[in-house]
């Protein structure tokens, strides 16, 4: 369960909650350009470009959930139950690429989606998991730079390759019925409504808001892909980056997920782990946790960029709160 969005405000905006009910040792990662990516294809990207990311860390792997490159490119991995499928091992021609890798694999040699698009359709993602311990997670991605998105789909039928007009993403079902759904929500406004209901009755509304009389609030994916897309589209906002981070983060806030909200099968708590959200033309990655509302900001920059070791930074856990007197 999570949400993930793509703004252009002034400079491009991307980020995501995720929303699961166990932590898997995230911290944020910066991956330098001579870092090697060794991948279970036998390729290796010796040097590429530079990424900055929330990731665990594995046998010295950063296995990111989401993460931007220097150039501007970005990606998130979203959960994608009971329809993501991948190709068995050496079942095609193309580039044999893990799930696990794919961030790697377009953000390491890619600038734009333009080229992503163009290396996806000589890739498959094949079934090889990390480890026996760490098997695959059923994802589907949002791809996106500051000019468009596309969503990545790879389902029993192929691999599909979705165009993203509104620049968000949640969870099932696949990305087509999610525009399509977009249909039944054509009514919303952020204005005042005029009465439609009849000449004969005067109406009026009794409070602000009613424009968006119906926008769903709970917290299944097709509600938060809505929520998301009013609100981001909707959104106005000064174009200066306190006012576009705090902006974008109200847009995450407002399709967050409350422990004790979503009751998992297992009787676990749904909730939104971390927040994030990336001036994608600064490489600034800021983030906030569930027991931390007070951002961090992470600068892909200030690292450097040209070494062969990863830079983590472990998260901000505890509650920072300023005491006024």
């Amino acid at each position: 369960m999570c949400t993930s969005i793509s703004w252009k405000n002034g400079d491009h905006y991307f980020g995501r909650n995720l929303d699961l009910e166990v932590a898997f040792g995230q911290q944020v990662v910066i991956t330098p350009r001579k870092y090697p990516f060794s991948f279970r294809s036998g390729e290796t990207l010796a040097e590429h470009y530079a990424m900055i990311g929330m990731a665990t860390v594995m046998e010295g792997f950063p296995l990111y959930a989401e993460a931007v490159n220097e150039k501007g490119l970005c990606i998130a991995g979203l959960n994608f139950p009971g329809n993501a499928y991948y190709q068995p091992e050496g079942a095609g021609e193309k580039h044999a690429i893990s799930p696990f890798e794919l961030p790697w694999w377009l953000l390491g040699q890619c600038s734009t989606v333009q080229e992503a698009h163009a290396l996806l359709e000589n890739t498959q993602l094949v079934s090889i998991p990390f480890s026996e311990q760490i098997q695959l997670s059923p994802l589907h991605w949002h791809i996106t730079d500051a000019k468009e998105s596309i969503v990545v789909e790879c389902m029993k039928d192929g691999m599909h390759i979705h165009r993203d007009p509104v620049g968000v993403l949640t969870n099932n079902p696949p990305f087509d019925f999610h525009l399509y759904n977009l249909s039944q929500y054509m009514n919303l406004s952020a204005d005042l409504p005029e009465n439609q209901f009849s000449d004969e009755v005067e109406l009026r509304p009794f409070g602000r808001g009613f424009g968006a009389f119906g926008l769903p609030g709970d917290a299944s994916p097709a509600s938060r892909f809505v929520r998301a897309a009013f609100l981001k589209l909707n959104a106005e906002c000064e174009q200066t980056e306190d006012a576009s981070v705090a902006q974008f983060m109200h847009i995450l806030d407002a399709v967050a997920m409350t422990k004790g909200s979503v009751n998992t099968p297992a009787g676990k708590w749904d909730h939104t782990l971390y927040s994030c959200c990336v001036n994608t033309d600064r490489g600034i990655y800021y983030y906030k946790t569930y027991g931390n509302n007070q951002l961090t900001a992470v600068h892909l920059h200030h690292a450097e960029l040209d070494g062969q070791a990863l830079t983590c930074f472990p998260l901000e856990m505890r509650q920072q709160i300023c005491h006024a007197n």
